[in-house]
């Protein structure tokens, strides 16, 4: 079966793929589950026949002998229940490690169409709580199986005493299912709309957080406070709909059982006063009772459960079964050929250090995007449309680099050269190129450093020159960066401009900026406007003939003046 076809058939379907998936372990604990739980109806048989063969001898050998068969399955007991229980935990466990995983794989698969097709705070609601909550309704498949082997079992005992408490115990849990049945339901509908509300509001919890800047910036904190007011309010409103389902569903389930175990107990006292069962008999029946209170716990718990697995089930089947856009699977038919992107008229010709000169990072960023296949689009590699190539040898040819973009944590090494170290002339080289190898001398611990997540130790330039020291470890035919330079002083990015360039001759690189040392370094500058490339030369000839790029450039070294006073 196809992996989206298990996604797609709905909720039932992903919780017997998650079964299906570790159906091994899974007969293993509904092995140890049954054994366990049948094994609580032995105490009551044993004790029964110690009071009515035992007993009748005096405190003689005979009861020593009960007591101590007694005891030893009491310690067998316990010894099912650990290793029941270290069962269930792998099962729940892997069976969210499975949910992850299905997850992750799937986000990556969409790749640039995530945003667009999914909220991040639902992409993150699902590999959290969703994945657990669905791995937790999996103990129905140890002790809950259990549960009604145990259940079978007790009632067979009973018939053998009275077939009368047979079937008012087989009887009994089925019909307190079918009271608790509406009121699931419910519990189900309100379910379902409180998940659907805390995923919005984990999405508006993202947003929040990842425009803080901008929101503290344009004065936006109190629009979104507000927002968060309402929809935080709607899911503490959903959540006390549930919270009151799920009281009548506890109270149901506690009511009912003790009222039907008290009918059980009453017939089981009239029987014995009248001589239809013996004292040993009485004893039994009541460890019985005593017994059945568990399955009888576990149908109604395993019920809860399952219900809320299907809410999680039925928006985790709902993302995986998201359609990706469409790959492309062919190789790069001409590497040497111009990459051109006839969205912005932008013709970039192999092995040129070419400069995009625009102030508007926005429709930069949508260039880089386009020319790196990122984005759907038209753009091409020759004649050959960017959309037919594998992304993954894309990936390898051509690399896009932004300032956003992550750093991982760990030693220096590590995170520059992610394809692993290759050696001492390739670090000096890859140091010297980025402009790192004054970094490097400032840290005690050289190439060990530790550098934290999204390199939060460092200034705004040094992580902009680690972001640019691992692209140019990666060694791309074609490089696009979007400003790579815009945090360092002009003297450091006049000198790492000449060293990128002296370092990457002979393969293409495209930086996207208006920074007039970066233009005046460039063998050709494209001048975009409005996301159309309205004019091409020289960084000097431009400046010569083009007042628009003459201003831009004007502009930008005012600004640059400004800062470094």
């Amino acid at each position: 079966m196809e992996r989206r076809d298990r996604y797609s058939t709905g909720p039932w379907h992903y919780l017997w793929w998650l079964v299906r998936s570790q159906w091994r372990r899974v007969l293993l604990g509904a092995l140890l589950g049954s054994t366990w739980m049948v094994g609580l109806t032995v105490p009551p048989l044993v004790l029964s026949l110690a009071i009515d063969e035992g007993l009748e001898y005096g405190l003689g050998a005979k009861v020593w002998g009960w007591a101590g068969i007694l005891g030893g399955v009491g310690i067998g007991i316990a010894v099912l229940a650990i290793l029941r229980h270290r069962t269930m935990t792998k099962v729940r466990i892997y069976a969210a490690q499975q949910t992850i995983r299905a997850v992750a794989t799937q986000s990556i698969g969409l790749g640039s169409s995530l945003q667009r097709q999914a909220a991040a705070g639902e992409v993150a609601a699902i590999g959290v709580s969703d994945a657990w909550t669905m791995a937790r309704s999996l103990t129905v498949t140890g002790p809950g199986v259990g549960a009604v082997v145990a259940y079978v079992v007790i009632a067979a005992a009973l018939l053998r005493i009275s077939p009368l408490l047979a079937v008012v115990i087989l009887i009994g849990a089925p019909a307190l299912l079918l009271l608790l049945g509406p009121v699931l339901n419910r519990f189900r509908i309100h379910g379902t709309a409180y998940r659907k509300a805390e995923g919005e509001l984990s999405g508006r919890i993202v947003d929040i957080v990842s425009g803080l800047r901008v929101l503290t910036t344009l004065g936006g904190k109190s629009l979104f406070a507000e927002r968060w007011e309402v929809e935080s309010d709607l899911v503490r409103r959903t959540g006390y709909r549930l919270a009151r389902t799920e009281s009548w569903i506890r109270g149901v389930a506690v009511g009912l059982p003790a009222l039907f175990l008290a009918i059980v107990m009453w017939l089981t006292a009239r029987m014995t006063v009248q001589g239809d069962m013996s004292v040993g008999e009485f004893v039994a029946v009541f460890g019985y009772v005593a017994v059945v209170v568990v399955p009888v716990s576990f149908f109604i718990e395993a019920a809860i459960d399952i219900n809320r697995a299907l809410v999680s089930a039925q928006r985790t089947s709902r993302f995986l079964s998201i359609e990706p856009l469409a790959r492309g699977t062919a190789p790069v038919n001409d590497a040497t050929a111009a990459l051109s992107d006839p969205g912005s008229g932008l013709r970039l010709e192999i092995g040129a250090f070419a400069v995009v000169a625009t102030d508007d990072r926005h429709q930069a960023k949508a260039i880089m995007e386009r020319l790196a296949g990122i984005e759907t689009s038209d753009a091409r590699w020759g004649d050959q449309p960017l959309a037919e190539i594998d992304p993954t040898v894309l990936r390898r040819a051509v690399l896009p680099l932004d300032d956003g973009d992550y750093l991982f944590a760990g030693p220096l090494r590590d995170v520059v050269f992610t394809n692993g170290d290759q050696g001492d002339a390739e670090r000096e080289r890859v140091a010297y190129a980025s402009g790192i190898d004054e970094m490097l001398r400032g840290f005690d611990d050289g190439w060990a450093t530790p550098i934290a997540e999204r390199g939060v130790n460092l200034s705004a330039g040094q992580r902009q020159r680690l972001r640019l020291a691992r692209a140019l470890a990666a060694g791309p035919a074609v490089l696009l960066a979007l400003d790579p330079l815009s945090a360092v002083d002009a003297v450091t990015e006049s000198q790492v401009v000449e060293r990128v360039r002296d370092a990457r001759r002979g393969l293409t690189t495209l930086v996207f900026s208006s920074s007039a040392t970066v233009l005046a370094a460039a063998d050709v500058v494209h001048l975009v406007e409005e996301g159309r490339t309205v004019a091409s030369g020289t960084h000097a000839s431009l400046v010569a003939s083009n007042g628009r790029y003459r201003k831009l450039v004007s502009r930008n070294t005012s600004e640059e003046d400004e800062t470094s006073r």
